[in-house]
């Protein structure tokens, strides 16, 4: 199967445009855009809530750039278009995710914080896909699964104390 936008001539500034645009639409205030080496992320409020998206970008030096499918080397001006290809690629898929996000939200189909859980930013700065996959990691490999209850060495408050009841 093909990947989505494989081809596509929209470049990847214009599909950020496109996302603030569309998070400003569906009610978003905030809205950040930050890249680094081989990272970039978005970050947006919405619903009281702040999501961040992390996505890893193609490495430049990766051997699908600088070889063709046959495995002859490229020029560098072809890698490098190679490469720019691939980065339009995951921007307009990230618009489309987005988008479709705020649309299944918008039209009842879910609820804000089902549909973008994994991305919501903790007190910690981690997101809760972060914080949470070590744990469903741990629960697939051992196949039991977290306490519902505190420990029993936390204390319990008497049901008469949390009621104020005598």
């Amino acid at each position: 199967m093909a990947t989505y936008a494989s081809e596509t001539s929209v470049t990847s500034e214009k599909s950020r445009m496109e996302i603030e645009r569309t998070l400003q639409r569906y009610g978003a205030d905030k809205y950040m855009y930050g890249a680094e080496s081989g990272r970039a992320v978005i970050v947006f409020e919405l619903h009281k809530r702040r999501v961040r998206f992390d996505i890893v970008m193609p490495e430049k030096s990766a051997t699908r750039f600088t070889e063709s499918p046959t495995g002859r080397a490229r020029t560098a001006s072809a890698a490098l278009e190679a490469w720019e290809q691939a980065c339009r690629q995951r921007w307009r898929a990230l618009a489309l995710v987005i988008k479709a996000k705020l649309e299944a939200v918008e039209s009842g189909i879910t609820l804000f914080e089902e549909e973008f859980l994994a991305h919501i930013i903790l007190p910690n700065q981690m997101t809760v896909g972060q914080w949470m996959l070590p744990q469903v990691e741990e629960a697939y490999a051992h196949g039991t699964m977290p306490e519902l209850l505190p420990s029993t060495s936390q204390r319990f408050l008497p049901v008469a104390e949390i009621l104020d009841v005598e």
